[in-house]
């Protein structure tokens, strides 16, 4: 990462004042502008007094007048360096933007132990981030309790295109390298969007003329992760000039990073609710619940009529080892016209392609319900204690790659037309794209043993998620642990292959106009955004050929499969011993390598099974396979989604006194009219067929023709939004704010059809509906701020708020019957579980944010530290067990502490971060109970992070850094607190490397 901050004298333009505000406070007043434009108008004096508040010696702040600093400092040379100059800079924000701001400066990020935007911003009051589990890095940001979607993300003012799958960006697509600030609007500026009732993030990138004249910047560090072991290289260069007697600059950058991390995760991954026949618990022994040979026979079909006792139970219990390479290329130039000072032509090109290669090993047990017995209930009904005849035991090896890969090109005039009117036009062409380069996104090998050989296995819930595992009593063919491994029992199971492949292309025009006089700004302007999603998902599900040799072989007697596999597939075993570090509870001794791709090599190698008789192969499950594990298109899967959205937004901001006190008041108003059409291909199923080769195993054989499905909706909203500050005294300062934002539903909830996949399970029927005619949701904030300045670089501040949400989208799981499709394995109508969505009730979110920034004169010590404390009157109720159980997510209170020394050059940061408990979503990777689905919630974090680096010379620094002191480990539960889905044990990073500027 490189500090990106030091402002240096133009000498061809030192007899412009305008020059000379560009070079020193450019930055600062293009974030100012956008949060408020009146004060943007009026801080050039707060903004060099800002960029004097430090020295290139030791970087020590002046007199804790708190007041700006007199116009007669201004005509001097100024270095801006050091992290309490930085900081001075994100204060004299907050206290002038109109609305509420926060922000980070270059120098912040650039001496923060991060590795992306997202774990810069979690320092903020009221920002916390969700991290990748396999990973470890942060993907996305909650604001204030609102995540994902309820954010946006922008560039330099201009909407990013994503191909993700959603609307939300993935925060470990941007690098913290050469950024030139970050804002983080929690009240909008209708010039940019009122579409986020969470925030608005605008990352802002350096320009030629924010810094005039020749400059260079470099980086290069190396990385380890402790238990990858391997340090791998980032690096970056940017370099910027402006030439032409000061009309003419560019600026380009190249940044490489790369993050290689070994994980360990243990897990269920789904907690399914039902409902239990008394015959199963513990301490009974009725034979009807065991069917007879005939599992339609009436004893049987009596049994599962009498299952009333309500309880949930472990779709799969799973453990592995992911080892991930993580590498991004960003690129960007930017260039820029300057003929007059009135005029500024801009022209920027912004590139970024990420690829994350992960190799996983895992084991996993799939449970049914109906077949649980000895079975042992908590006071929730949940299943603490089990056995199951017959488990099957599967070692699986995949390779995933995904790429993310991100184009946007754009171009901005701004002309100051006289003293009072500025205009300004913007256009914004991006593209993104996942998977474009026609990489398989998921290589997947299952082997294993079951059949004659599967296992009585028992599982047991030893405590709460955040410190134990659930363990299993019984393990190895027939239960005999010592086989557990043995590659002679070992066949060929199940092969499943698949990518989701997107793109994402935006269209974006935007015209301002700005009127400024005296104390009075007025701005109005319309934007126009046309995106369009296209999206599919391709596998060896959609053909079928994912069971083309399931049945694990000869030794489990299933009629079908491999066995044994050639041991040259084989590459060694993983000890699980001491696998997931402070959690109680011990896990079976190993886990298999293999290379999946070898793995189906070897089963295409063994020729064409409609050519020649190939024993093993399930001649009788699957038709078509002709020795490749090719992928076939989902038809349910696609989906093209078009949406315009025109905007017209007007603003007035004024500055007057209210007995001798500054007053600010700012009003605006946004309409967004929103068009959106909506494609898809429908089809529904005609027979479900059973596999010899594997009795959990169900198919869609056969489907209804393919039809296009199209819908088309729109929807109008008026947003307003109003901001006024009151300067109480030269320290003190009130706020008051309102406004009404939206947020647009998920992409992937707008398809107009009902998708049944073709891939199913014995009682875990699934499918999936959408709903296109999805209003937004909408939501009314309010917020009452006091903020005292008490002395330089120092502030306190509490910030009450209140968010009133409608239109919230709910509708969970139904149980249904679907197209008159029998269940092969009852003889009765097949039962899907079908996720769809409807919009629905209202909720409240009220909280309360407080931070606290000190600097202890001229020490070098100082502290930043701020809370936020957030509830609901919606909040979730794990005794509703309804198909349609609402909830506000995200909400989770937080704690932010950062401790440093800054001076003589030399910069050490302690960064605590802590969020609590929270409901992240509803639903899990396996939604097949009958409640509806069930919740996902994260456990509490306490994380800590140090990051140092010394000044050599004023050009020449080197750095350090230690992320996930304490080794923190990720865990999620469900819907109680000892119902483990996932913890993630990834251990720390080290960084060490070196810096250079001029």
């Amino acid at each position: 990462m490189v500090t990106y901050f030091t402002a240096r004298r133009n000498s061809a333009a030192s007899g412009s004042r305008r020059r000379k505000f560009i070079l020193i406070g450019a930055p600062s007043l293009l974030a100012l502008a956008l949060a408020d434009p009146a004060a943007a108008q009026t801080s050039d004096a707060q903004t060099i007094h800002t960029a004097q508040a430090v020295t290139p010696q030791d970087g020590a702040a002046t007199a804790d007048t708190g007041k700006p600093s007199s116009p007669d400092d201004i005509g001097q040379d100024i270095i801006v360096t050091g992290l309490r100059g930085s900081l001075q800079r994100n204060l004299d924000i907050k206290r002038s933007a109109t609305g509420v701001v926060d922000a980070i400066s270059s120098e912040d990020i650039g001496k923060f132990p991060d590795s992306n935007v997202a774990a810069s911003l979690q320092r903020l009051p009221g920002v916390s981030i969700q991290r990748s589990g396999a990973r470890g890095e942060a993907t996305g940001i909650t604001v204030r309790g609102f995540g994902g979607d309820f954010n946006t993300t922008l560039y330099d003012g201009r909407r990013i295109s994503t191909a993700t799958g959603g609307r939300q960006i993935d925060f470990s697509t941007v690098g913290s390298d050469f950024i030139g600030r970050l804002s983080v609007l929690k009240t909008p500026d209708v010039a940019l969007t009122s579409s986020s009732i969470g925030a608005t993030v605008n990352v802002e990138f350096p320009k030629p003329f924010d810094h005039p004249g020749l400059r260079l910047a470099t980086s290069i560090a190396g990385s380890v992760q402790d238990r990858s072991g391997k340090i791998v290289p980032t690096g970056g260069v940017l370099l910027s000039d402006t030439f032409a007697n000061g009309t003419l600059g560019v600026l380009a950058d190249f940044i490489y990073t790369r993050r290689d991390t070994n994980t360990n995760r243990v897990g269920v991954n789904g907690w399914e609710g039902g409902y239990y026949a008394p015959c199963q618990l513990k301490g009974t022994t009725a034979t009807s619940c065991s069917p007879t040979s005939d599992s339609k026979s009436a004893a049987y079909a009596d049994a599962r009529n009498r299952q009333t006792v309500v309880g949930w139970f472990p779709q799969q219990y799973v453990y592995e080892q992911d080892r991930t390479k993580d590498e991004r290329y960003d690129g960007r130039i930017a260039l820029q016209w300057h003929p007059s000072d009135d005029v500024m032509v801009t022209i920027d090109d912004n590139f970024s392609r990420q690829k994350v290669v992960t190799d996983i090993y895992g084991f996993g047990v799939w449970f049914n319900q109906g077949a649980l017995r000895n079975v042992e209930l908590d006071k929730n009904g949940q299943a603490i204690n089990f056995t199951q005849t017959g488990s099957p035991t599967d070692f699986t090896s995949a390779i995933n790659t995904e790429v993310l890969q991100t184009n946007a090109i754009g171009g901005n005039v701004k002309w100051d037309a006289n003293e009072h009117l500025t205009l300004e036009g913007d256009l914004n062409y991006a593209q993104s794209w996942r998977n474009p380069d026609g990489n398989i996104g998921s290589q997947n090998g299952d082997i294993g043993y079951g059949g004659a050989l599967g296992t009585t296995t028992g599982l047991q819930i030893l405590g709460n998620s955040s410190n134990a595992i659930p363990v299993l009593t019984a393990f190895g063919p027939n239960g005999t642990a010592a086989d557990f491994a043995n590659p002679a029992l070992i066949g060929s199971h199940v092969t499943v292959n698949q990518t989701q492949r997107n793109t994402d292309t935006l269209k974006q025009a935007r015209f301002n106009a700005t009127w400024h006089q005296d104390n009075l700004t007025i701005k109005a302007g319309g934007q126009y955004i046309e995106d369009r999603f296209q999206l599919s998902n391709q596998s060896t599900f959609t053909n079928n050929f994912w069971q083309a040799y399931a049945g694990y072989g000869t030794p489990s007697a299933q009629g079908g499969g491999i066995a044994p596999l050639p041991s040259s597939l084989y590459q060694g075993t993983i000890s699980t011993n001491n696998f997931i570090p402070g959690f109680k509870g011990s896990l079976p001794p190993s886990l298999i390598m293999f290379n999946p791709i070898a793995y189906q090599n070897y089963l295409t190698s063994l020729g064409n099974p409609q050519t020649k008789n190939i024993p093993g192969y399930n001649y009788s499950g699957v038709t078509g396979f002709t020795g490749t594990f090719d992928e076939a298109v989902d038809p349910g899967s696609i989906q093209d989604i078009r949406e315009k959205t025109w905007s017209l937004y007007m603003s007035v901001n004024f500055t007057t006194d209210i007995g001798n006190m500054p007053f600010h008041f700012n009003a605006g108003v946004r309409n967004e009219n929103t068009h959106l059409t909506s494609v898809g291909q429908g089809r529904l199923p005609l027979v479900l067929s059973t596999s010899s080769a594997d009795p959990t195993l169900l198919t869609v054989s056969s489907y209804t023709p393919v039809q296009a499905v199209s819908s088309k909706s729109s929807y109008s909203f008026l947003l307003p939004t109003l901001d006024a500050r009151l300067e109480v005294t030269d320290r003190l300062q009130l706020r008051f704010d309102a406004s009404r934002t939206l947020t647009r539903p998920a992409l992937n909830l707008l398809s107009p059809v009902l998708n049944v996949g073709s891939g199913q399970r014995v009682n875990a029927l699934t499918a999936s509906g959408g709903n296109p005619n999805l209003k937004p949701y909408l939501s009314d904030n309010f917020d009452v701020a006091a903020e005292w300045y008490y002395k330089r670089n120092s502030y306190v501040s509490v910030d009450f708020f209140v968010k009133n949400v409608s239109n919230f989208i709910v509708g969970g799981v139904t149980r249904q019957a679907i197209n008159g499709v029998i269940d092969p394995t009852t003889g009765q109508p097949a039962n899907f579980a079908v996720t769809q969505q409807v919009n629905g009730p209202d909720a409240t979110v009220r909280g309360v944010e407080v931070a606290w920034q000190q600097v202890f004169g001229e020490t070098g010590f100082g502290f930043t530290a701020n809370a936020t404390f957030v509830d609901t009157n919606k909040p979730y109720d794990p005794t509703n067990i309804s198909q349609t159980g609402f909830a506000v997510t995200g909400l989770a209170n937080s704690a932010n502490f950062v401790g440093f020394y800054d001076k003589h050059g030399f910069q050490f940061r302690a960064a605590l971060n802590w969020r609590d408990k929270y409901l992240l979503q509803f639903g899990q990777n396996q939604n097949t109970g009958q409640f509806g689905a069930e919740p996902t919630f994260v456990n509490s974090s306490l994380q800590l992070d140090l990051s140092s680096s010394y000044d050599i010379n004023k050009h020449f620094s080197v750095f350090g850094e230690v992320q996930n002191v304490n080794n923190n480990q990720q865990s999620t539960h469900g819907r109680f607190d000892n119902q483990l889905l996932d913890v993630f044990d990834y251990g720390r990073r080290y960084l060490a490397g070196a810096r250079f500027r001029f």
